[in-house]
């Protein structure tokens, strides 16, 4: 991975690539400006897996210099680093996710070993197969016949309760393992999915799998709840519900083992058709999530309206959530106002132990997140679950950090 450290003062930028030569990455290049790292950024053949950018910087602060990453096309991750108002740093994050940059997080000056560790462990997720090369754009054609050849797969990421750190379920998260390009992410072929038509059919396979797994995670005394990510696209077939129904019932599980989390990532053209598609899917008894609650159409409407039994609040309002009173605000009213609906509470984006006690300590009911563990693939599953048996007492006594 080659990384680039950009900070004004001299100190904090020594101070960072020394502490990075110490967690193993020795291919980093320090910039004294962030005119210095666009120029470096301009050469041809040159590229950077993860750039660290001071926010207050002379002549180009770290704001403007997020539009010119854009500009040129940057495709690696994005760490801030800032002695600024945790406000302003927020807000400049937000402005680099909407420019659609990989942020990764952010750095308080001065910056902790262990944090800079847990944004490398993050990176690592991030970073993509080709950080060289130029963003890949996959055709629908291309799509459609990885769905047809069975080269989508599904890695799971598992969600635990609070209170005993229990693992009750697991959330399915699609890959497409490429004959040539590797793993590549959903954000590389999802919005091509949507775009084309093709997102059923691609919903669909994955629904399938996931069954499947659950299925024989059961017979093996794992009786794990399977959420299965579906958009507002899906939900314009009249005949989604009598499909999961089917699948629910040839996959051998009960319906309560199923859980659809609902994102609506484009506003609706006809809202009558998925309002009768998720009443009829509650009808049937599967179990629905309003994923990334607080953030693009996910909103108070949605609420009053669709028969949600779980309510997801996005990590963007979860993780620091212990130091920042304006996500404590948000999350504690968001928790507040799903338990008066007698919904259950899923805070995603847990990264850290801070973030794990904290959630606890205001009753939220479960959490995933890197702290509890990445997305593994199917086979991991049951020697996870062993693992996190035996650690999780430790989570949950407060007398175990």
């Amino acid at each position: 991975m080659k990384i680039l450290v950009i900070d004004d003062e001299p100190f904090v930028r020594k101070l960072l690539v020394h502490q990075l030569g110490r967690l193993g990455f020795g291919r980093v290049q320090p910039c004294a400006s962030a005119q210095e790292a666009l120029s470096l950024l301009g050469h041809p053949g040159e590229c950077a897996d993860l750039i660290f950018c001071d926010l207050q910087m002379p002549e180009m602060d770290g704001v403007e210099f997020v539009r010119h990453l854009v500009r040129v096309g940057y495709a690696g991750g994005l760490v801030l680093v800032s002695g600024e108002d945790e406000r302003v740093v927020q807000t400049a994050a937000k402005l680099a996710r909407a420019h659609k940059l990989k942020v990764l997080g952010a750095l308080n000056k001065p910056v902790s070993i262990d944090r800079l560790r847990q944004i490398l462990a993050s990176a690592g997720a991030h970073t993509p197969a080709q950080p060289c090369a130029e963003r890949k754009v996959y055709s629908a054609e291309r799509l459609r016949q990885a769905i047809a050849d069975g080269e989508l797969i599904n890695h799971y990421q598992p969600k635990v309760e609070l209170a005993s750190g229990v693992v009750t379920g697991i959330e399915t998260l699609v890959r497409w393992q490429h004959p040539q390009d590797g793993l590549i992410f959903p954000d590389l072929f999802i919005p091509t999915a949507e775009e084309s038509g093709l997102i059923n059919e691609l919903t669909r396979s994955v629904l399938r799998t996931a069954l499947r797994h659950a299925r024989a995670w059961r017979d093996d005394g794992l009786p794990l709840q399977v959420a299965v990510n579906v958009s507002m696209d899906n939900l314009v077939s009249l005949d989604f519900p009598d499909f999961v129904e089917r699948a629910v019932s040839e996959a051998g599980i009960a319906a309560s083992g199923l859980l659809l989390e609902v994102t609506e990532s484009r506003l609706m053209k006809d809202p009558l058709t998925p309002l009768e598609v998720l009443a009829r899917l509650r009808l049937k008894r599967i179990g629905l999530s309003i994923d990334d609650f607080g953030t693009g159409h996910s909103s108070l409407a949605q609420l009053r309206d669709i028969p949600f039994s779980e309510l997801k609040v996005d990590r963007g309002f979860v993780h620091g959530a212990w130091r920042d009173a304006s996500l404590r605000a948000i999350l504690e009213a968001s928790l507040g106002m799903a338990r008066q609906l007698g919904m259950k509470t899923v805070a995603e984006g847990v990264e850290d132990r801070e973030d794990w006690d904290f959630l606890r300590t205001i009753g939220c009911e479960l959490a995933q997140g890197w702290f509890i563990s990445k997305a593994l693939p199917p086979e991991q599953i049951p020697d996870w679950i062993a693992d996190w048996e035996v650690r999780r007492s430790t989570f949950i006594d407060p007398g175990s950090r």
